[in-house]
């Protein structure tokens, strides 16, 4: 396997089999036969099972896939290593069990499967995850190789110091373990990390949420993990979007529109994804950085009084006023964003 369905990028780097591998676009191949035997046993695949594999490279992992399932697809981003694919499965008797996609595969139309396997280019793994867990009919299980501390991530639990919005999205929608690790000098070009293989298993039927707000409540909440709710959602900023919601949705309301509650688009859990989910510190999105002013002495008649206020209520109702979201589980994060909703204030 190769890691080479998606990305872009110039930079090149050794060559192998006359392909000289791009680590820009996460093309390191994984070179030693024990990894790869682990990963195929640890699939647990049936002789039935139809395989997604992403980046396949020059087709290591491809061939012991092959062997062990009914129908291997394989997503390539780059031409000369489809052309390497073609070249190693010519002759082979398992040849008419492969089916190559050459493209990005988070551009591409996925087809029916049952397993994912797939050592992922790195630099788009947090798009990997949600566009395969936006896929319908859902799958039986993805076993997938990561950075390790991106791996980590994805299984770090309430509590835990790397426990973050990567973790709280992924969880909602996929029972998620860890399975191995994998030491960097595996891969042909060593990566400059450790690697770790996960498995995911989508929670079927998804929690009946509406993804949107969960995300929009969670990006704010992990904006900064570790202050309590209480002091994140009353600044100025997070405060000022809330009223906005308040008065879209009001609208909505009068108008007669329908809701979007309980949304399972693939649009809005591929947007679960995002590029802040390696800031261990949790800075950025909505946390009430830099010159935010927090509200909580906010008079009567003050700018956000009213919306600070039923914020207030709900916090106090609820009791998570002085929760962090680095400690919240899921039922915490769906608790309160029900009591949220059910005051009218919304998240996106």
């Amino acid at each position: 396997g190769g890691g080479g369905g998606g990305g872009s990028g110039r930079a090149t780097g050794p060559r192998f089999s006359g392909i000289e591998f791009h680590k820009s676009k996460g093309q390191h191949i994984l070179r030693n036969p024990a990894v790869v035997e682990a990963i195929v046993q640890k699939s647990h695949l049936k002789a039935t099972d139809v395989v997604l594999e992403i980046g396949p490279g020059t087709g290591n992992l491809t061939q012991r896939l092959l062997e062990s399932c009914k129908k291997v697809v394989a997503v390539e981003l780059d031409p000369r290593m489809v052309v390497e694919l073609q070249r190693r499965f010519a002759t082979s008797p398992l040849r008419h069990n492969l089916t190559l996609i050459q493209g990005d595969f988070l551009k591409a139309d996925l087809p029916y499967f049952d397993v994912c396997v797939a050592n992922t280019p790195y630099q788009i793994s947090s798009a990997i995850v949600f566009k395969l867990l936006a896929h319908r009919p859902a799958f039986r299980a993805a076993i997938l190789m990561f950075q390790k501390e991106f791996a980590m991530r994805l299984v770090a639990r309430p509590g835990d110091h790397l426990y973050c919005r990567l973790s709280a999205n992924t969880q909602l929608l996929a029972r998620v373990s860890h399975l191995l690790k994998v030491g960097r000098n595996n891969f042909r070009p060593p990566p400059k990390v450790d690697s770790a293989v996960v498995r995911l298993e989508p929670r079927v039927p998804p929690p009946p949420v509406n993804f949107r707000e969960w995300d929009g409540l969670v990006r704010l909440a992990f904006g900064r993990k570790n202050r309590t709710l209480a002091a994140t959602l009353k600044h100025k900023s997070v405060l000022t979007m809330l009223e906005k919601n308040f008065k879209t949705a009001q609208a909505i309301r009068a108008s007669g529109a329908a809701g979007a509650a309980g949304a399972h688009s693939a649009a809005d859990i591929a947007a679960m994804a995002g590029d802040d989910d390696m800031d261990v510190d949790g800075g950025g999105a909505g946390g009430g950085a830099g010159g935010d002013v927090a509200m909580d002495g906010a008079a009567e008649g003050t700018p956000h009084a009213e919306m600070r206020a039923r914020v207030q209520r709900v916090l106090e109702a609820s009791g998570y006023g002085d929760k962090r979201a680095a400690k919240m589980t899921q039922d915490d994060v769906l608790t309160l964003l029900a009591a949220f909703n059910n005051s009218g204030i919304h998240f996106t």
